[in-house]
């Protein structure tokens, strides 16, 4: 008997859209600051789900946010166009 996962494996062990393309990868790598950010928020949160947050866990979720913010900000300047037109011309 015949497996069909053994047969697809065999048909798209190579197929050329499998791998990231260099792009993605460079996309990745210019959201990771933000990614990270997140993550470390996520993380932040998630050790105040069974307990009543203290002082220093709610300034460790502020500090969180504020990092968030900061990563974001930096990736929308960085996809901003350079050149703003001028107003009136």
């Amino acid at each position: 008997m015949s497996h069909i996962v053994t047969v697809q494996d065999a048909v798209t062990a190579f197929a050329p859209w499998l791998e990231p393309t260099d792009a993605e990868l460079d996309a990745i790598d210019a959201e990771m600051p933000a990614i990270s950010a997140e993550v470390e928020l996520l993380d932040a949160q998630i050790m105040t789900l069974d307990r009543t947050p203290n002082d220093l866990d709610t300034q460790r979720i502020r500090r969180a946010c504020r990092r968030v913010l900061a990563a974001r900000r930096e990736l929308t300047n960085l996809s901003a166009p350079t050149a703003m037109p001028e107003v009136g011309a």
